[in-house]
């Protein structure tokens, strides 16, 4: 009977066809409570059912363009699987706007039902005031969930409020003119506060509500919001006219987005990031970065005697590798620097000079560590998508499909192990473009480096080992039984059985095109091929506390002046600038094994800033985060002019390591164009309803 009453169909104001209701029905979903909260629940219907369907597949619809759409993505599939790749190929638009037009739609259905929510709950007969208050909570949240999603992808939106559209009016009723942008923000923001307060600090039982949103969940996007608001596209920077500048309401003549600056938005977002980093319950902070251990015998580096000769050097090394189970490296060729306490720490990583920052970084997409106990993660939700996902990561010979490529842009944007650029490398930590390691490396726990690897890849951050999947690279498939399906090497060259002409033998387009493949989501243990394999179940984080930190550093590095005072939830903090960014920035850094920045780094926001936007770049790989930062920064068509680079996968091995502009016509006929910053409307919609203009451009 409730699962009837919960897909009880509605729809958005502005496609009025199909609004029926069985009004009986409604009357007893308002009845009783344990119906109430599941028409409540039923909200979630229309909202994104898995947030990791961040490029959609075949059996879940992508909610946003997300990788595809930006120059951290490429393939060669068909783009109606994939629909960010059509729309970066120009296939979509206001006429067709594919899966779109279902999201678009669903999110006003979602509103519509919270409001029904909101006002008739109170015909509940067997409700106490908490669950009133609970119910509220939540109702609050996901409306203010559907609103965010309209505004984040296809622009300002028509305000709503707590009224149930109604049925079967004549078309007047219905055409209402959108909200200017700062009106949606604001008016989003106060949801999102009121949200908050009804709901809880922490879920109840952390396992079984995983996935619930918190009060930590709405403060984070109310951060994530505040600082697209202070940022170039909508503060009246440069980007702002360039985009906006003659994007009016046809109703009045308003613009839009507005055209001054305003350099209050940045307080308003550091002050918005601050409130979630102090979080705080009777149990200690609410949010940490998360971190895995090294066991307390396990030695990456020591200091040698400074009298040692040659000889005794490498006997002490030899004795040091055998007792810590490490390769026989040299420091020559390979050897992980050890991770340095640092003053700014603040001791927060509580212990950081024994973690594996391979691990720590690696383990929480891959499922590796419990993903309901990682503080990291402000809302995070199991995703059976990513799941499927991984499968395009995985070579052929394993049953995988072999078709998720990373461009050259986001593997030489990862730094060497001591935090140097790969074109400004260290003579302790070189980068080479040419060459091959003569020996199997192990430079961090559970990660080892085969043998006859172009040392390109040799001396690179951990990240970069916990993202990417390289030819030579080892995949260990340990939960196969299978011996010929474990510690595969997996190659991309030409004459390879999961290179160009392995795939033709199956499928052309199942090969990395551009040599790389995303491993971020990939467990050690993940087989999808062999007697026993089975793959990991994947969380995705819908916002974690590494973004906070980072946007925090961001809107504190806007702000001028040496001392800043911020009011966090009305109370005022007078804070010194940059040890505020310092702090924020260096712990994402020394959680990834790298060093932060520097005193006279600090001194230069222009630095600071290209620092912020590199980090981003990696540390959020494949998050969704990429295609909104790179156009709030106003730096989308710079960024996406640049050719999609890779390896010369249509050589043999001798001609393989050459970075070239990747050999397909999807390279050329992607679309650079302004009006893509949003979605398009559909246009049926904009027909039916003369008031509600269509985004810029389309």
């Amino acid at each position: 009977m409730i699962a009837m009453i919960v897909l009880v169909s509605s729809c958005d104001f502005l496609s009025i066809d199909g609004y029926v209701e069985n009004d009986l029905k409604l009357d007893s979903v308002f009845a009783e409570r344990r119906s109430l909260e599941a028409f409540m629940w039923g909200i979630t219907e229309y909202l994104p059912y898995d947030e990791g369907a961040i490029v959609g597949n075949l059996n879940l619809l992508a909610y946003t363009p997300g990788p595809f759409a930006t120059d951290e993505a490429f393939n060669t599939l068909p783009t109606g699987t994939f629909p960010g790749m059509a729309f970066v190929l120009g296939e979509i638009d206001a006429n067709n706007p594919g899966v779109f037009v279902t999201n678009y739609r669903n999110w006003y259905r979602a509103i519509r039902q919270a409001n029904m929510v909101l006002a008739r709950m109170r015909e509940c007969n067997d409700c106490l005031t908490a669950d009133f208050n609970r119910i509220r909570g939540y109702a609050l949240f996901l409306r203010a969930y559907a609103y965010y999603h309209l505004l984040m992808n296809f622009g300002p939106f028509v305000i709503i409020g707590d009224e149930v559209i109604a049925n079967n009016e004549s078309l007047d009723y219905y055409n209402r003119p959108r909200d200017l942008y700062d009106t949606c923000m604001e008016y989003l923001c106060r949801q999102f506060e009121a949200a908050a307060l009804l709901l809880p600090v922490r879920n109840p039982n952390h396992v079984l509500d995983f996935g619930r949103p918190t009060r930590g969940a709405a403060y984070a996007l109310i951060a994530r919001l505040r600082l697209q608001h202070a940022s170039e596209l909508y503060n009246g920077g440069v980007a702002a006219r360039a985009y906006f500048g003659n994007w009016r309401r046809s109703t009045d003549d308003s613009l839009y987005i507005q055209q001054e600056y305003d350099p209050k938005r940045w307080e308003v977002a550091a002050a918005a990031a601050k409130r979630v980093i102090d979080m705080r319950d009777a149990r200690g902070k609410l949010y940490n970065l998360h971190t895995v251990n090294l066991p307390p015998d396990y030695v990456l580096y020591w200091d040698e005697p400074e009298d040692l000769d040659e000889d005794e050097r490498k006997q002490l090394w030899e004795e040091k590798l055998e007792t810590n189970g490490l390769s026989r490296n040299t420091r020559d060729e390979f050897y992980l620097r050890p991770w340095k306490p640092d003053p700014w720490a603040d001791g927060e990583l509580g212990g950081a000079v024994g973690i594996c920052p391979y691990q720590s970084y690696q383990n929480m997409f891959s499922g590796d560590s419990e993903m309901t106990g990682i503080s990291e993660f402000i809302w995070a939700r199991r995703s059976s998508a990513l799941m499927i996902m991984t499968r395009y990561s995985f070579p052929l010979q394993n049953q995988g499909d072999n078709a998720f490529s990373v461009p050259q842009k986001i593997v030489d944007a990862y730094e060497m192990a001591d935090g140097n650029r790969i074109d400004e490398s260290s003579q302790e930590f070189p980068y080479f473009a040419s060459g091959f390691t003569e020996k199997r490396l192990q430079p961090f726990l559970d990660y080892s480096l085969n043998l006859n690897i172009s040392r390109m890849y040799v001396n690179r951050e951990p990240r970069f080992y916990a993202s990417i999947g390289f030819s030579q690279a080892i995949w260990p498939n340990r939960s196969t039984t299978n011996l010929g399906q474990r510690n595969m090497t997996v190659t991309y060259y030409e004459d390879s059985s999961d290179g160009l002409m392995g795939a033709s033998n199956s499928n052309p387009n199942h090969y990395p095109i551009t040599g790389y493949v995303l491993k971020k989501w990939v467990s050690n243990n993940d087989a999808w091929n062999g007697e026993g394999g089975i793959r990991l179940s994947k969380p995705y984080p819908i916002i974690r506390y590494a973004e906070i930190l980072l946007a925090y550093a961001e809107a504190m590095n806007n702000i001028d002046g040496a001392v800043v005072t911020l009011y966090v939830d009305g109370e005022p903090q007078t804070l010194n600038r940059s040890e505020e960014i310092r702090k924020a920035f260096n712990l994402v850094r020394y959680r990834a094994g790298l060093p932060g920045l520097d005193n006279a780094e600090l001194e230069n926001p222009g630095i600071v800033m290209q620092r912020i936007k590199r980090e981003r770049m990696v540390e959020f790989l494949w998050e969704g985060q990429r295609y909104f930062d790179v156009r709030r920064w106003g730096d989308y068509e710079a960024s996406e002019l640049e050719p999609i680079m890779g390896m010369n996968t249509a050589a043999l091995r001798a001609g393989y390591y050459q970075k070239v502009i990747v050999p397909s016509v999807r390279v050329s006929q992607r679309v650079v164009d302004r009006r893509m910053v949003f979605l398009p409307i559909p246009q049926d919609e904009i027909r039916r309803l003369p008031s509600f203009d269509q985004n810029p451009g389309w």
